[in-house]
């Protein structure tokens, strides 16, 4: 007995010294808190707790784009970290996602802290650093109690490309002395800047979509812990106060009393500790809970309290004078954080019964139809659906397929209306009732409600519409015979092929197309639909011959391993049609393999141009030249045939548009998109217009001087929300379209657009408008009132053959945040289906 306690109190001398060797983090790196830190010293310096301290362990989750590691930390007591699978697996037990549950293991509260996940918020990572060693300090002895009943889980940085890239650019510029005063170069950031990951992707936009690799790893891994917690920490501003929970509104109407129970107490404890220090803060002001694919909103509809916390230091660099005449230093900036975030974990683990309660409660209820209004989503079977199935597993989100008949009654996503319709074998499935039965719902749920429309983004994202599909909300659950997997017929190949047809209908066509041209193999695409026997090629459908081909050697194998992934694809035998389209007549057309140029640099939007630049390089995966915009002058034009211009401010001299247009006259391509329509907006050479006549211009100028008269008695208070009464954050359009137009191939009868912005454009002459928003249109989300009825008869997209060449307006942008699937397609349309 004396020798066990002799023992005992070995280990706990020897453990209390390994402690006591722990380094902070200005003992570990010198310049702590006077300049940033590189992404590899904050590894090091974690890599430095984990080894000298019991409380941490490491986990290595995933890698960036540019092969840095993506990492996370859990912090607990040694017994606790000794059971974190247990641990994991009872919390997943208690909400039905595991039936693993080890009964001698008590119930764990589990807090998620994600720090600066946008690369140029620095001080955020910054503040991990002190936020893991005031947990693991051997002095501290309150964080010990908190750990006791808590599994803390630290992200230091979910963007390390991004801070990387930023920091590289801090650390040359910075000399030995801060810059304080506004005009120094450290308080103006290069394009694109740090803020996003390496394709230039808003990483805090991303987390339901899950379109780069850093978030598809870290939602993996969330999906994997399902945490109580989750707080995402950012900068904005450095002439901002601090803000902390409560969120403002809109608040989405599923988000439970006990979420805003807890945002309000760790409101009031923040706020004693920043008033205990005078710091200044707000809260329930700008930061709202209703787009669902941030860091707070996600872990919310997940049953997490999720949060923001907001640090003013966007653009401060090292240090910088406010206007009160204060400085703002990184220290100051981490600090801040730094209280925060040890005040979140305090709150959490003292309320941790509460907050287990809660999230129970809250992963419970959400399998009840009394959450929302509809209890089965029902999606017709369409090629897109591949995709769509591909973000429900990101999301862990159960779903089947109909083996069965049977007639329905639903809401049509289309149509607005509740339809009868019939579930065919093969639909998509998709009950309200289900371990994420809110996640599930915010995501199909056709009508959000929107109780403030001062939302600080878009305000609709009905999958349905945005995959082009169609779909169904029933009030009713359905009894059905159901399918895990849809079954499908591999594709016996004849010895010889005479041409193999390619349906173009989703992303994956794209692809293929892309990869074949890569490939030197032609490939023709049909004008309109013809049928050859048992197999009708659609309008825009590839076909591959080996008469336009006779070089391939082994063609049929070669062809087939390049296109297998389409696992829709047939063969002819024949070139001969039965409607009289035959494979060698004019119906048929040779796909010409695009040179593409796409600019990038100052004056370029950076999120758009990323969401085109990963759309090339990841999803078709086809090789693009990407050139500053300030070295167009030393570009040799012939050797492109297709001119990328993302959304952006293209200041070109007279000179160069001049070349612009001869190049497009001799047989050039031009995508513009957005604010890049500058250049051809009203413009001799061009048919794009705001106004279709002068008549139409001159009563828009009259009615926007009358407005300025009212204006004068306006009250001042009230200003932001009449600005948005002319306004659309972003919002879902009905739009009618040319279904014989190869810009529309697949698209389906109608296209829905997500709209981010008020531009317009009327119904243009000498073009041709192929998708435009009608009269009476259908729209989800906010839409402003002064804006609303203006939108109709406006062209979305839009082609003008100038000679030889192809102008392509893009008024909105399809690629939005690489998400709106049926988008994907129309741009794929316009590179590979829109001639020359």
């Amino acid at each position: 007995m004396k020798q066990s306690i002799v023992s005992f109190l070995f280990l706990f001398i020897l453990g209390s010294t390994l402690q006591a060797q722990i380094k902070s983090p200005s003992e570990f790196l010198p310049n702590y808190g006077k300049q940033i830190t590189f992404y590899h010293q904050t590894e090091a310096y974690f890599g430095h707790l984990v080894k000298e301290s019991s409380f941490i362990k490491h986990q290595v989750y995933g890698q960036t784009n540019e092969e840095r590691n993506l990492n996370v930390y859990f912090v607990s007591t040694p017994e606790n970290l000794a059971n974190l699978d247990q641990i994991r697996n009872n919390n997943l037990s208690a909400i039905g996602l595991s039936n693993q549950k080890n009964q001698k293991i008590g119930d764990k509260l589990i807090v998620w802290i994600s720090f600066s996940v946008h690369g140029n918020e620095y001080a955020g990572m910054e503040s991990a650093m002190t936020v893991a060693y005031e947990l693991l300090n051997p002095a501290n002895k309150e964080t010990k109690e908190w750990l006791k009943n808590t599994i803390v889980i630290l992200d230091p940085c979910e963007n390390p490309d991004g801070l990387s890239r930023y920091a590289n650019w801090l650390r040359e510029i910075s000399g030995k002395k801060t810059h304080p005063g506004l005009s120094d170069r450290e308080h103006m950031e290069v394009w694109p800047g740090g803020r996003y990951n390496h394709y230039i992707f808003d990483l805090n936009r991303d987390w339901a979509w899950q379109t780069q690799i850093e978030s598809q790893k870290r939602i993996a891994l969330y999906n994997q812990w399902m945490p109580q917690v989750h707080a995402d920490i950012h900068e904005m501003g450095y002439e901002s106060p601090y803000f902390f929970p409560p969120s403002a509104e809109p608040l989405h109407e599923f988000i439970d009393q006990y979420q805003k129970d807890f945002h309000f107490s760790l409101g009031k404890n923040i706020a004693a500790k920043f008033d205990k220090e005078n710091w200044l803060y707000n809260t329930r002001e700008r930061f709202d809970l209703f787009y669902p694919s941030y860091g707070d909103t996600y872990p919310t509809y997940n049953g997490a309290v999720g949060m923001t916390l907001e640090q003013g230091g966007i653009g401060a660099g090292r240090e910088i004078k406010l206007a009160n005449g204060t400085h703002l230093t990184t220290k100051d900036r981490l600090t801040h954080h730094a209280k925060a975030v040890l005040t979140i974990i305090e709150t959490a683990s003292n309320q941790s019964d509460q907050l287990l309660k809660g999230f129970r409660g809250f992963m419970t209820n959400s399998r009840k139809k009394a959450k929302g209004v509809y209890a089965t989503y029902v999606m017709k079977n369409n090629p897109k659906s591949e995709q769509l199935v591909e973000l429900l597993k990101k999301n862990g989100i159960e779903y089947s397929y109909a083996n069965a008949s049977q007639k329905s009654i639903g809401f049509n996503y289309k149509t607005k209306k509740d339809n009868a319709f019939s579930i065919e074998p093969n639909d998509l499935i998709i009950k309200a009732d289900q371990p994420r039965g809110v996640m599930t719902q915010v995501l199909f749920e056709p009508n959000q409600k929107l109780n403030d429309s001062l939302s600080y983004d878009i305000t609709a994202w009905d999958l349905p519409l945005a995959y082009g599909i169609d779909g169904y909300a029933l009030k009713n659950s359905l009894a059905i015979n159901t399918k895990p997997s849809i079954d499908r017929k591999e594709l016996m190949l004849p010895e010889k092929v005479y041409a193999f047809h390619i349906p173009w209908n989703n992303r994956t066509s794209a692809k293929v197309v892309s990869l074949l041209l890569q490939n030197g193999i032609n490939v023709r695409t049909a004008a309109q639909k013809a049928v050859f026997g048992d197999v009708t090629v659609e309008a825009g459908g590839l076909i591959v011959s080996k008469g336009d081909n006779p070089t391939i050697v082994d063609f049929e194998k070669k062809v087939s391993d390049i296109i297998k992934t389409k696992s829709d694809y047939n063969y002819l035998t024949s070139g001969f049609s039965v409607n009289a389209r035959d494979l060698g007549g004019e119906n048929f057309s040779l796909i010409k393999k695009p040179k593409i140029l796409l600019l990038s640099g100052k004056g370029v939007n950076p999120t758009e141009f990323g969401a085109v630049w990963h759309y090339l390089d990841e999803v078709i995966q086809y090789p693009t030249s990407i050139v500053d915009v300030s070295n167009i002058g030393r570009i040799d034009w012939s050797e492109f045939n297709t001119l990328i211009l993302a959304d952006g401010n293209y200041n070109f001299s007279d000179d160069l548009k001049s070349q612009l247009t001869d190049w497009i006259k001799k047989g050039g391509k031009v995508i513009a998109m957005n604010e890049a329509l500058g250049l051809f907006e009203n413009n001799d050479n061009y048919a794009l217009r705001v106004f279709a006549t002068d008549e139409d211009k001159t009563k828009a100028e009259t009615e926007a001087k009358e407005k300025e008269l009212k204006s004068r008695l306006f009250d001042f208070h009230n200003n932001e929300r009449r600005l948005i009464s002319s306004s659309i954050p972003g919002a879902i359009i009905e739009n009618a379209l040319d279904t014989s137009h190869p810009l529309s191939f697949g698209l389906g009868n109608s296209y829905f657009s997500l709209k981010t912005d008020a531009r317009k454009y009327s119904l243009l002459t000498k073009a041709s408008n192929v998708i435009y928003v009608p009269k009476n249109y259908s729209s989800y989300g906010f839409v402003g009132h002064n804006l609303k009825k203006k939108l109709e008869e406006t062209v979305t997209f839009a082609v003008e053959k100038k000679e030889k060449g192809t102008v392509i307006y893009m008024i909105d942008n399809p690629l939005f945040r690489g998400f709106w699937e049926n988008g994907i397609l129309l741009f794929s349309n316009a590179l590979f289906q829109v001639q020359y």
